[in-house]
C-alpha cells in the first residue's frame, strides 16, 4: 500500500510497539500531526516545552524498559530537545527522537527554522539519521529502534525533512535489520566467567559494585540471587539503586561522594571489586590514585569502551550483565564445596562491615521545631505504596532521597545521574505516570529545579495524571550553597532564591491541589492528604535552610576521607 512519509513514520512506530509519544507541533511536522489526528493506535501527549517532552519520554523508558519516543519540530523545537537527549545519553536510556526538518532542497540555505540538529546532537546521541528519501524511511526507523535498545542503550535521532513526509512510496516494514558496523557482544565469554568465579572464591574482602547497567539489563533478580548465594556485600551507584534490595543485610547502600561510610570504607579496603554495569564515574571513585588500592577488579559491561576507561581492570568481561550473572550462578553451582568454604572465610569481612555500619550509620538529628528533609523522605517511604515510582530533580533532595528512601525494586528510581539535569524530575514522573496509570508516582524536587519545568503542571492536569510533587523548599540552590558553606567561607553568591513562591496558589492556578507547611508535626498529615487526592498535588515542605547532605567526599579527596559532621 502506498503511503506518505508522515503516515509511514507512524506505522513504523506502531510496528515497534510504541503506544505513546510526547510531542510538540510545528510547521515542519504538521504533516505528521495531520496523520496523527486520525491515527488512534498511538496516544499523543502534548507537553508545554520540548525539553520536558524529551524528559517525559526518558521517564517512560526508565520506568518501562521500553524505547521512549518524542517528537519536535525543526529549529528551536529541535534544539530544545538537546538537554533531554544528553540526559538520556549519559544514563544510557533507550529513546528515539524524531525531529522535523526543512525540505531537502533548502537544507544548508539558512531557511526559516533550520538547524543542523544532526551536527548539534552528534556528541550526545548513540546514532543519528537524516532521511533524504521516503523509500529509506521504514528501514531507517527499524535501525533507529534496534540501535536504541540493543547493546548499551541510548538515544537515536531521526531528522525527517518536510518533503520526505509528503512524498509517497510503498510501505514495507523490515522483519529484521543487519548493520555491518554495529555488532554488540551480548554473551559473556564462558572462560572469562570461570576465571571471574575463581578470583571471587580466592578473595576474602570482596565487594559487588553495581551500576545502572544492572537495572537497564533487567538483571536485578540474577544479581540478588548470586550475591545471596555467595554472601558478597553489595554497593550500588545512584543509577544502580533498586537493583539489589537495600533492606537486605548484605546491602551497603550507595557509595561515592554522598555514599555511606560503610560502602566507601569497604571499597577502600576490599581485595576484589566485581563491577557490574558500572563505569567508575568520578563521583564514585573519588581521587583515582587512591581508589581501591588493595583490590583486583573484575569489570562486566556490555560496552567494551567502558572497560579500562577510568581504572585498571584485572579481568574484563564484555557482555550483557544478565547473561554474565546467569553464567556466574551456574559456575557457582558447580563449585559448591568451594563456595561453602568461601562463605565461612568471609566472616571477618562481614564483622568489619558491621562495625562500619554501627560506627557511622546514615542518619540525622531530628527536630520538633523545624522540618528536616531526611524526615520527609522517611515519611514518604513509610506512607507510599511498596511499588511507588520515585523521580527526583538534581541537588540535595536527590541525595537525601538516595540515602533515606530505601529502594528495594528496580525501575522505581528515575533520576538524572550522569548529566545531573535540573528540571528532570517533574516531566520524568509525567512519563512514568503515562506508562503506569494505576501506580503511585511521586517526584521529589527542590524549589530551584521544580521551577525549571513547572509549566508541565498544565500537562498533568489536562491529562489527569495524578503525580504527587514533593518540594523540599529551603529558598536556596541547596547543593551549590552547601559547597559555598564548606569551601567558600559561606559566600552565598547567587544561590539564595530570595523571592518566595506561593506553591499552593501556583497549584491552584493550574487547577491542582496544593499543601504547604513549615511544621514537623504537619508532615505526615499533609503526605496522607496529598496521597488521597485523585489528581496532581503539590506538597511543599519548608525545610531547614542550611541543612547539609552528609557524608560527603570533598572534590579531589579519597573515598575514605569523608566529611561526616559539619
Amino acid at each position: 500500500m502506498k503511503m506518505n512519509g508522515a503516515r509511514i513514520m507512524l506505522e513504523c512506530l506502531k510496528k515497534e510497539g510504541v503506544d505513546t509519544i510526547f510531542g510538540y507541533p510545528g510547521g515542519t511536522v504538521i504533516n505528521i500531526y495531520d496523520e496523527l489526528f486520525s491515527f488512534k493506535e498511538i496516544r499523543h501527549i502534548l507537553p508545554r516545552h520540548e525539553q520536558a517532552g524529551t524528559h517525559a519520554a526518558d521517564g517512560y523508558a526508565r520506568a518501562t524498559g521500553r524505547v521512549g519516543v518524542c517528537l519536535a519540530t525543526s529549529g528551536p523545537g529541535a534544539t530544545n530537545t538537546v538537554t533531554g537527549i544528553a540526559t538520556a545519553y549519559m544514563d544510557s536510556i533507550p529513546m528515539v527522537i524524531i525531529t522535523g526538518q526543512v525540505p531537502t532542497p533548502l537544507i544548508g540555505n539558512d531557511a526559516f527554522q533550520e538547524v543542523d540538529i544532526i551536527g548539534i546532537t552528534r556528541p550526545c546521541t548513540k546514532h543519528s539519521f537524516l532521511v533524504r528519501d521516503v523509500k529509506d524511511l521504514a528501514l531507517i526507523m527499524k535501525k533507529a529502534f534496534y540501535i536504541a535498545r540493543t547493546g548499551r542503550p541510548g538515544p537515536v535521532l531521526v531528522d525527517l525533512p518536510k518533503d520526505v513526509q509528503i512524498a509517497q512510496t510503498e510501505f514495507v516494514y523490515p522483519e529484521t535489520v543487519e548493520i555491518r558496523s554495529y555488532k554488540p557482544t551480548m554473551g559473556g565469554h564462558p572462560r572469562q566467567v570461570e576465571k571471574a568465579m575463581d578470583m571471587i572464591l580466592d578473595s576474602r574482602r570482596p565487594v559487588m559494585y553495581v551500576g545502572g547497567g544492572a537495572v537497564l539489563g533487567n538483571a536485578a533478580e540474577e544479581l540478588t540471587a548470586l550475591c545471596r548465594e555467595l554472601l558478597i556485600p553489595v554497593t550500588t551507584t545512584l543509577m544502580g539503586l533498586g537493583s539489589f534490595p537495600e533492606n537486605d543485610p548484605n546491602s551497603l547502600g550507595m557509595l561515592g561522594m554522598h555514599g555511606s561510610y560503610c560502602a566507601n570504607m569497604a571499597m577502600t579496603t576490599s581485595d576484589l571489586i566485581i563491577a557490574i554495569g558500572a563505569r567508575f564515574d568520578d563521583r564514585v571513585t573519588g581521587k583515582l590514585t587512591t581508589f581501591a588500592p588493595h583490590a583486583k577488579i573484575i569489570h562486566v559491561d556490555v560496552d567494551p569502551t567502558s572497560i579500562k576507561k577510568n581504572v585498571r581492570v584485572d579481568l574484563p568481561i564484555v557482555g550483557d550483565v544478565r547473561d554474565v550473572l546467569i553464567k556466574m550462578i551456574k559456575q557457582a553451582d558447580k563449585l559448591k564445596d568451594k563456595v561453602t568454604a568461601f562463605k565461612t572465610a568471609l566472616a571477618p569481612w562481614h564483622d568489619d562491615i558491621a562495625g562500619w555500619k554501627e560506627k557511622h550509620p546514615i542518619g540525622y538529628k531530628n527536630s520538633t521545631t523545624i522540618i528536616k528533609p531526611q524526615f520527609v523522605i522517611q515519611k514518604l517511604r513509610e506512607l507510599s505504596d511498596v511499588d511507588a515510582i520515585i523521580s527526583t530533580d538534581v541537588g540535595q533532595h536527590q541525595m537525601w532521597t538516595a540515602q533515606f528512601f530505601q529502594f528495594n525494586k528496580p525501575r522505581t528510581l528515575l533520576t538524572s545521574g550522569g548529566l545531573g539535569t535540573m528540571g528532570f524530575g517533574l516531566p520524568a514522573a509525567m512519563g512514568a505516570q503515562v506508562a503506569f496509570p494505576g501506580r503511585q508516582v511521586i517526584t521529589i524536587c527542590g524549589d530551584g529545579g521544580v521551577q525549571m519545568n513547572i509549566q508541565e503542571m498544565a500537562t498533568l492536569v489536562q491529562n489527569k495524571l495524578p503525580v504527587k510533587i514533593v518540594i523540599l523548599n529551603n529558598n536556596f540552590l541547596g547543593m551549590v550553597r552547601q559547597w559555598q558553606e564548606l569551601f567558600f567561607d559561606k559566600r552565598y553568591s547567587s544561590t539564595c532564591m530570595e523571592l518566595p513562591i506561593d506553591f499552593v496558589k501556583l497549584a491552584d492556578a493550574y487547577g491542582a491541589k496544593g499543601f504547604s507547611t513549615s511544621k514537623p508535626s504537619d508532615v505526615e498529615k499533609i503526605i496522607k492528604q496529598g496521597f488521597k487526592e485523585n489528581g496532581p498535588v503539590i506538597m511543599e515542605f519548608k525545610i531547614a535552610r542550611e541543612e547539609k547532605v552528609l557524608p560527603m567526599v570533598p572534590a579531589g579527596a579519597a573515598l575514605n576521607e569523608m566529611v561526616l559532621n559539619a
